[in-house]
Protein backbone atom coordinates (compact mmCIF):
# COMPACT_ATOMS: atom_id res chain seq x y z
CA UNK A 1 0.00 0.00 0.00
CA UNK A 2 1.22 3.63 -1.09
CA UNK A 3 2.49 5.90 2.14
CA UNK A 4 -0.29 8.93 2.69
CA UNK A 5 1.16 12.14 1.38
CA UNK A 6 2.42 14.13 4.67
CA UNK A 7 1.36 17.59 5.53
CA UNK A 8 2.65 20.12 7.43
CA UNK A 9 -0.36 23.13 7.98
CA UNK A 10 1.20 26.42 8.83
CA UNK A 11 -1.41 29.20 9.65
CA UNK A 12 -1.33 31.00 12.90
CA UNK A 13 -5.49 30.82 13.21
CA UNK A 14 -6.17 27.45 14.85
CA UNK A 15 -9.87 27.46 13.70
CA UNK A 16 -7.97 27.74 10.01
CA UNK A 17 -5.43 24.97 11.40
CA UNK A 18 -8.45 22.57 12.75
CA UNK A 19 -10.52 23.11 9.66
CA UNK A 20 -7.54 22.20 7.16
CA UNK A 21 -6.16 18.96 9.03
CA UNK A 22 -10.36 17.89 9.62
CA UNK A 23 -10.59 17.90 5.57
CA UNK A 24 -7.19 16.63 4.88
CA UNK A 25 -7.62 13.57 6.94
CA UNK A 26 -11.02 13.25 5.06
CA UNK A 27 -8.90 11.96 2.37
CA UNK A 28 -7.58 8.02 2.57
CA UNK A 29 -4.16 9.33 0.44
CA UNK A 30 -3.52 12.08 2.55
CA UNK A 31 -2.73 12.76 6.30
CA UNK A 32 -1.42 15.16 8.54
CA UNK A 33 1.90 15.05 10.58
CA UNK A 34 1.23 19.00 12.40
CA UNK A 35 0.50 21.97 12.39
CA UNK A 36 2.90 25.38 12.70
CA UNK A 37 1.64 28.61 14.12
CA UNK A 38 4.05 31.13 12.76
CA UNK A 39 6.32 30.92 9.47
CA UNK A 40 9.45 30.23 12.35
CA UNK A 41 8.05 27.09 13.80
CA UNK A 42 7.07 26.00 10.19
CA UNK A 43 10.56 25.93 9.71
CA UNK A 44 11.56 23.67 12.81
CA UNK A 45 8.93 21.40 12.06
CA UNK A 46 9.96 20.97 8.34
CA UNK A 47 13.42 19.66 9.59
CA UNK A 48 11.72 17.66 12.38
CA UNK A 49 8.62 15.97 10.53
CA UNK A 50 10.02 15.81 6.72
CA UNK A 51 6.50 16.42 5.01
CA UNK A 52 5.88 15.85 1.95
CA UNK A 53 3.74 19.54 1.28
CA UNK A 54 3.57 22.40 3.83
CA UNK A 55 0.38 24.45 3.54
CA UNK A 56 1.76 27.73 4.39
CA UNK A 57 -0.72 30.55 5.16
CA UNK A 58 1.25 33.82 3.78
CA UNK A 59 0.79 36.58 7.03
CA UNK A 60 2.51 34.85 10.43
CA UNK A 61 3.90 36.69 12.70
CA UNK A 62 7.49 35.33 13.71
CA UNK A 63 8.54 34.78 10.64
CA UNK A 64 6.12 35.04 7.38
CA UNK A 65 5.51 32.63 5.33
CA UNK A 66 7.56 34.02 2.45
CA UNK A 67 10.64 34.06 4.43
CA UNK A 68 9.64 30.85 5.80
CA UNK A 69 9.39 29.27 2.43
CA UNK A 70 12.51 30.84 1.53
CA UNK A 71 14.53 29.15 4.21
CA UNK A 72 13.09 25.47 3.66
CA UNK A 73 13.18 26.01 0.19
CA UNK A 74 16.76 27.18 0.11
CA UNK A 75 17.85 24.31 2.40
CA UNK A 76 19.49 21.42 0.46
CA UNK A 77 18.10 18.72 2.93
CA UNK A 78 14.52 20.00 1.87
CA UNK A 79 14.63 19.27 -1.62
CA UNK A 80 11.81 16.99 -1.93
CA UNK A 81 9.35 19.17 0.00
CA UNK A 82 7.17 21.43 -1.76
CA UNK A 83 5.11 24.32 -0.09
CA UNK A 84 1.73 25.56 -1.27
CA UNK A 85 1.23 28.86 -0.48
CA UNK A 86 -2.13 29.82 1.59
CA UNK A 87 -3.86 33.14 0.45
CA UNK A 88 -6.97 35.78 1.24
CA UNK A 89 -6.75 37.47 -1.91
CA UNK A 90 -5.68 36.41 -5.40
CA UNK A 91 -3.87 39.74 -5.73
CA UNK A 92 -1.96 39.74 -2.76
CA UNK A 93 1.35 41.30 -3.51
CA UNK A 94 3.10 38.52 -1.94
CA UNK A 95 2.29 35.56 -4.14
CA UNK A 96 4.92 36.90 -6.79
CA UNK A 97 7.46 37.10 -3.76
CA UNK A 98 6.65 33.37 -2.62
CA UNK A 99 6.36 31.74 -5.96
CA UNK A 100 10.37 33.56 -6.33
CA UNK A 101 11.05 31.86 -3.09
CA UNK A 102 10.34 28.35 -4.24
CA UNK A 103 6.40 27.70 -3.45
CA UNK A 104 5.08 25.59 -5.95
CA UNK A 105 2.19 27.63 -6.29
CA UNK A 106 -1.03 28.90 -4.84
CA UNK A 107 -4.55 28.76 -3.40
CA UNK A 108 -6.85 30.95 -2.22
CA UNK A 109 -8.09 30.41 1.40
CA UNK A 110 -11.79 29.65 0.42
CA UNK A 111 -10.52 27.53 -2.50
CA UNK A 112 -13.25 24.58 -2.59
CA UNK A 113 -12.46 21.36 -0.81
CA UNK A 114 -11.78 18.89 -3.07
CA UNK A 115 -9.60 21.57 -4.80
CA UNK A 116 -7.65 21.98 -2.14
CA UNK A 117 -6.95 18.06 -1.81
CA UNK A 118 -5.97 17.42 -5.10
CA UNK A 119 -3.66 20.62 -5.47
CA UNK A 120 -1.87 18.86 -2.37
CA UNK A 121 -1.91 15.64 -4.45
CA UNK A 122 -0.99 17.75 -7.84
CA UNK A 123 2.62 19.74 -5.35
CA UNK A 124 3.15 16.71 -4.05
CA UNK A 125 3.83 14.74 -7.13
CA UNK A 126 6.34 17.30 -8.46
CA UNK A 127 4.24 19.94 -10.19
CA UNK A 128 3.43 23.31 -10.30
CA UNK A 129 0.41 24.40 -9.37
CA UNK A 130 0.52 27.50 -11.70
CA UNK A 131 -2.87 27.98 -13.87
CA UNK A 132 -3.12 30.03 -16.64
CA UNK A 133 -4.98 32.61 -14.44
CA UNK A 134 -1.82 32.34 -12.23
CA UNK A 135 0.08 32.82 -15.09
CA UNK A 136 -1.10 35.91 -15.12
CA UNK A 137 -1.48 37.77 -12.24
CA UNK A 138 2.62 36.61 -12.04
CA UNK A 139 3.02 38.47 -15.53
CA UNK A 140 0.93 41.37 -14.07
CA UNK A 141 3.00 41.64 -11.04
CA UNK A 142 6.58 41.46 -13.15
CA UNK A 143 5.21 43.88 -15.28
CA UNK A 144 4.19 46.15 -12.43
CA UNK A 145 7.64 45.80 -10.78
CA UNK A 146 9.73 48.67 -11.72
CA UNK A 147 12.83 47.82 -13.41
CA UNK A 148 15.51 48.85 -11.20
CA UNK A 149 14.08 46.55 -8.33
CA UNK A 150 13.60 43.76 -10.87
CA UNK A 151 16.93 41.00 -10.13
CA UNK A 152 19.68 40.76 -13.07
CA UNK A 153 18.15 38.95 -16.08
CA UNK A 154 18.81 34.77 -15.65
CA UNK A 155 21.14 33.84 -18.76
CA UNK A 156 19.83 31.03 -21.14
CA UNK A 157 22.97 29.73 -21.50
CA UNK A 158 22.92 25.85 -22.90
CA UNK A 159 19.05 26.59 -23.34
CA UNK A 160 17.99 24.95 -26.99
CA UNK A 161 15.71 27.16 -29.53
CA UNK A 162 12.83 23.99 -29.18
CA UNK A 163 13.33 24.58 -25.19
CA UNK A 164 12.97 28.12 -25.60
CA UNK A 165 9.56 27.86 -26.98
CA UNK A 166 8.96 25.37 -24.54
CA UNK A 167 9.47 28.08 -21.59
CA UNK A 168 8.11 30.98 -23.76
CA UNK A 169 4.62 29.03 -23.67
CA UNK A 170 4.92 27.88 -20.08
CA UNK A 171 5.78 31.71 -19.35
CA UNK A 172 2.23 32.36 -21.27
CA UNK A 173 0.50 29.74 -19.10
CA UNK A 174 -0.02 26.83 -21.29
CA UNK A 175 -0.57 23.55 -20.03
CA UNK A 176 1.52 20.74 -21.50
CA UNK A 177 -1.22 19.47 -23.48
CA UNK A 178 -1.72 22.95 -25.03
CA UNK A 179 2.21 23.16 -25.24
CA UNK A 180 2.12 19.49 -26.74
CA UNK A 181 -0.97 20.76 -29.34
CA UNK A 182 0.51 24.34 -30.46
CA UNK A 183 4.42 22.68 -31.52
CA UNK A 184 2.57 19.62 -32.65
CA UNK A 185 4.73 17.30 -29.88
CA UNK A 186 3.46 14.25 -27.83
CA UNK A 187 2.96 15.08 -24.47
CA UNK A 188 5.19 12.89 -23.03
CA UNK A 189 8.00 15.59 -25.32
CA UNK A 190 6.54 18.46 -23.83
CA UNK A 191 7.39 16.36 -20.29
CA UNK A 192 11.00 15.63 -21.24
CA UNK A 193 12.01 19.33 -22.68
CA UNK A 194 10.21 21.12 -19.08
CA UNK A 195 12.05 18.22 -17.33
CA UNK A 196 15.36 19.58 -18.73
CA UNK A 197 14.54 22.67 -18.48
CA UNK A 198 14.41 22.65 -14.60
CA UNK A 199 17.58 21.25 -14.42
CA UNK A 200 19.58 23.49 -16.86
CA UNK A 201 18.00 26.52 -15.01
CA UNK A 202 18.47 25.10 -11.54
CA UNK A 203 14.56 25.86 -11.06
CA UNK A 204 12.59 23.90 -8.59
CA UNK A 205 9.16 23.95 -10.47
CA UNK A 206 7.10 25.42 -13.38
CA UNK A 207 6.68 28.29 -11.29
CA UNK A 208 10.29 29.53 -11.08
CA UNK A 209 10.03 28.59 -14.93
CA UNK A 210 7.46 31.67 -15.78
CA UNK A 211 9.60 33.69 -13.69
CA UNK A 212 13.11 33.06 -15.34
CA UNK A 213 11.36 33.21 -18.43
CA UNK A 214 10.36 36.64 -17.59
CA UNK A 215 13.74 37.85 -15.95
CA UNK A 216 15.79 36.78 -18.52
CA UNK A 217 13.97 38.49 -20.75
CA UNK A 218 12.83 35.85 -23.31
CA UNK A 219 9.13 36.82 -22.07
CA UNK A 220 8.42 40.81 -21.85
CA UNK A 221 4.70 41.61 -20.39
CA UNK A 222 2.43 43.34 -22.33
CA UNK A 223 1.52 46.59 -22.14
Amino acid sequence: MTEPIRVLVADDQALLRGSFRALIETAPDLTVVGEAATGAEAVELVHVLRPDVVLMDVRMPRQDGIEATRRICQDADNATVRVLILTMFDLDVHVFSALRAGAAGFLLKDTPPAELLNAIRVVAAGEALLAPTVARRLIAEFARSPQSTRPLPRALDGVTDRERQVLTLVARGLSNTEIAEHLHLSLATVKTYIGRLLTKLHARDRAQLVIIAYESGLVTPAP
